[in-house]
C-alpha cells in the first residue's frame, strides 16, 4: 500500500501498482477490500477522524488539522493497515425487494435481447446472485456492487435519460446498482425497489455500507 497526504487535512491509502497487477482475481481483490473495511471500522471506533471514505482498493481519511499533523495521520494509517485483519470484519446479509419489468423496468427486454435471454432468465439470474457492496459513491447512498453474472453484462445507453426515478434497479456494463435519488442516468433500467437507500435524518444515513452482502428478492414481475 502507498500512503500519501491529500491536501492539508486528508490522507490517502492506495494499493500500489504491484498490488494492483497481482490482484488479477476477484478473491485477491476481496482480500484487500476486506482489510480496508476492517481498517475503516477500527478508525471509526477510535473517533479520531472527521470522515472515513473506503473506495476500491483505497481509503481516504479526513482529519482535523488543528488536532493532528499530517505525519501523525500517516503513521496512524500505516499502523492501522498493519493491524487490520480480514476475519475482524463481519458482513451483513441484506435483502432488497424488487419489482421487475413493466414501467418499473422498461429496459428489461433490452438486457434480455442483448444477452440472447428471455426476460424471465434475466430476472432469475439477477435475483439468484449474491452481491458485495464494494464502496459508496456517485450519489449519497449509491452502492457499487460486485457479483453481477457475466451473462447479464449490458452496455450503457448511448443517450442517457434525463431523469431516472429513485429506487430504480439498473445494469450498466458489468455492474448493477440502485439509484438512491432521482437523477439523470445511462444504465439499463430493469426494476424498482421501495427501499430508501439514503435518509439524511438517520444515523448513519446510508442503508447499505461497504462489505454488505446483498440479494435482490423478486417482489413482483410486471408485464
Amino acid at each position: 500500500m502507498k500512503f500519501s497526504l491529500l491536501g492539508e487535512q486528508a490522507v490517502l491509502m492506495q494499493a500500489d501498482d504491484a498490488s494492483a497487477s497481482t490482484a488479477a482475481t476477484t478473491s485477491m481483490d476481496m482480500q484487500v477490500q476486506q482489510r480496508i473495511w476492517s481498517m475503516a471500522h477500527a478508525l471509526q471506533e477510535r473517533r479520531c477522524c472527521l470522515e472515513i471514505v473506503p473506495g476500491m482498493n483505497n481509503l481516504t481519511v479526513i482529519y482535523d488539522a488543528q488536532l493532528f499533523s499530517g505525519a501523525t495521520m500517516l503513521a496512524l494509517m500505516r499502523t492501522s493497515w498493519d493491524a487490520a485483519k480480514i476475519e475482524e470484519f463481519c458482513a451483513r446479509e441484506m435483502c432488497i425487494p424488487v419489482v421487475y419489468g413493466g414501467q418499473s423496468g422498461p429496459d428489461l427486454e433490452v438486457v434480455a435481447l442483448h444477452n440472447r435471454l428471455e426476460p424471465e432468465d434475466v430476472i432469475r439470474l439477477h435475483s439468484e446472485a449474491v452481491y458485495t457492496v464494494y464502496f459508496l459513491g456517485f450519489q449519497p447512498g449509491f452502492a457499487y456492487l460486485g457479483g453481477l453474472p457475466a451473462k447479464l453484462a449490458t452496455p450503457r445507453r448511448s443517450e442517457p435519460r434525463l431523469q431516472v426515478p429513485a429506487g430504480t434497479v439498473a445494469i450498466g456494463g458489468a455492474q448493477t446498482g440502485i439509484y438512491p435519488q432521482s437523477s439523470p442516468g445511462g444504465w439499463q433500467l430493469i426494476g424498482h425497489s421501495p427501499v430508501n437507500l439514503f435518509d439524511f435524518k438517520a444515523l448513519p444515513p446510508n442503508y447499505l455500507r461497504p462489505g454488505d452482502r446483498l440479494r435482490f428478492v423478486v417482489e413482483r414481475i410486471d408485464g
